[in-house]
């Protein structure tokens, strides 16, 4: 393949510098025409990474003739907004999750998307992580049989500044949001039913933003899988992401990644590393193939790998989990979107 993807990039953030690095160096048949943010370090960061052209518009990313595809990094409040743009501009979009908070929003854009012939890709990177896409083959492949129990751990190193949590869209749709779509790739179903409990356990004051930072979440499938998923915002030990899936021929699991795999022995314990720290470790690899796969499935015209009926569901099932939550029941997911 010798074609490159012409590409443009909507805000310059962490995520989005993480895309415009991989965009540059670490993906093939793409290159990058222009970058927009409207901070003047990120201007010069993007300079310094070789991008010619840096603006603090985001509508010059859009209408720039020589952008096939744009990438928004942008906040979320924009990401319909720019996506619909996009669209009409008749570009290929990849955008950061989640696609909305809304399920209204999310439809908008996934009609402009239709009726104008592009592509849109999610950032659901971790089905992108080697171990958890590995699983999800064995899932398919029939290597555990009929699956029956699925656990996902995720849990931050540390919790986020309050002035994150008062826009973050809370727990469910910030945090939990990747787990929801994680089981839904794992499962291969569509969730049915949804029934939390929660509370704010690591810091009270979140509790005023009408938000929680520890949870356990049931989700019950349509194919008959049953899936538990713990949420924190604090493990003092580090970034902690595990996967379990329990079926009928056996059972499948990825560990946490450590910097090392070196099991030290004495005479008063056993030391391992720790997990790695941050989602910036953690998942490197993870958005390098996930970048990739936007690429190839643009240039070898291709369904894009998450679309956005994913991006649909993992919202609607962040807001079945806050109905539940509030409420203190079951919530079926037909309350909250016709599946």
């Amino acid at each position: 393949m010798s074609r490159k993807l012409k590409t443009g990039v909507i805000g310059l953030g962490r995520i989005g510098q993480i895309h415009l690095s991989n965009l540059l160096y670490n993906t093939q048949n793409a290159e990058v025409i222009i970058a927009s943010d409207v901070s003047a370090g990120a201007h010069e960061y993007a300079k310094r990474l070789g991008v010619s052209q840096v603006t603090a518009s985001a509508e010059d990313v859009i209408n720039h003739p020589d952008v096939e595809a744009v990438i928004i990094c942008a906040p979320t409040p924009q990401h319909v907004p720019y996506t619909i743009a996009a669209a009409q501009a008749k570009k290929h979009v990849f955008c950061e999750k989640p696609l909305d908070v809304t399920l209204p929003a999310i439809l908008s854009a996934r009609q402009a998307v239709k009726e104008n012939g592009v592509k849109l890709m999610l950032g659901f990177n971790r089905r992108f992580d080697p171990n958890f896409a590995r699983i999800g083959s064995l899932v398919r492949n029939n290597s555990i049989g009929d699956p029956h129990i699925l656990r996902i751990t995720s849990r931050d190193p540390a919790p986020p500044p309050l002035e994150y949590v008062k826009v973050s869209g809370g727990l469910f749709l910030d945090m939990s949001i990747h787990d929801f779509d994680m089981a839904r790739f794992i499962t291969g179903s569509e969730v049915k039913e949804v029934y939390v409990k929660g509370d704010a356990l690591i810091d009270p004051r979140i509790k005023q933003y009408n938000d929680i930072d520890t949870a356990i979440i049931v989700l019950t499938f349509e194919n008959g899988v049953i899936g538990v998923i713990d949420n924190s915002r604090k493990a003092v030990y580090g970034y902690d992401q595990r996967l379990e899936i329990f079926g009928s021929k056996g059972m499948a699991k990825a560990e946490n990644n450590t910097p090392d795999n070196v099991i030290q022995h004495n005479n008063e314990t056993v030391q391992t590393a720790l997990p790695l720290y941050f989602f910036l470790e953690r998942y490197e690899k993870a958005y390098r193939t996930c970048m990739q796969s936007f690429i190839d499935c643009v240039l070898n015209d291709t369904p894009s790998p998450v679309d956005a009926h994913d991006g649909l569901m993992a919202t609607a099932i962040g807001l079945a989990a806050g109905l539940s939550l509030k409420e203190n029941r079951a919530v079926k997911m037909e309350e909250i979107i016709k599946v």
